[in-house]
C-alpha cells in the first residue's frame, strides 16, 4: 500500500497516511478538524535495484541504434582481409659453382 502525505491549509500539519490505492483521500485534518487538509504530490521514497527493474533494463536505450550499412562497413572493417593464396615457387637449387664464392 502506498504512503500518501497531506497538509492542512489551516493549521499547516503535515502527515503521512498508509491508504489503499482504491481508499478515498483523507478530507479533514486530523490535527485541528479543518476540510482543508489535501493530497500531497511527492516522489517515491525508495528505488528499485537489481535486474529486471525499469531503471536496469533500459539504460542503454539513450544510445543511438548504428544504421544497417554503418554495421555492414564496420563489420567489413573489422574481418581482416583474407591474404590472397600465391601459386607456390620453385626453390632453385644453387649451383656448386656459386657456393664456392
Amino acid at each position: 500500500m502506498p504512503i500518501y502525505e497531506y497538509r492542512c491549509g489551516s493549521c499547516g500539519s503535515e502527515k503521512e497516511h498508509l491508504q489503499r490505492l482504491s481508499d478515498a483521500p483523507i478530507a479533514v485534518c486530523p490535527a485541528c478538524g479543518s476540510d482543508t487538509y489535501i493530497k500531497l504530490i511527492s516522489a517515491a521514497g525508495f528505488q528499485l535495484k537489481g535486474s529486471g527493474w525499469y531503471a536496469t533494463d533500459f539504460k542503454n536505450a539513450a544510445k543511438p541504434k548504428p544504421d544497417k550499412a554503418a554495421a555492414a562497413n564496420s563489420e567489413t572493417a573489422a574481418a581482416p582481409a583474407a591474404a590472397p593464396t600465391a601459386a607456390p615457387t620453385a626453390v632453385k637449387e644453387a649451383s656448386p659453382a656459386c657456393a664456392a664464392e
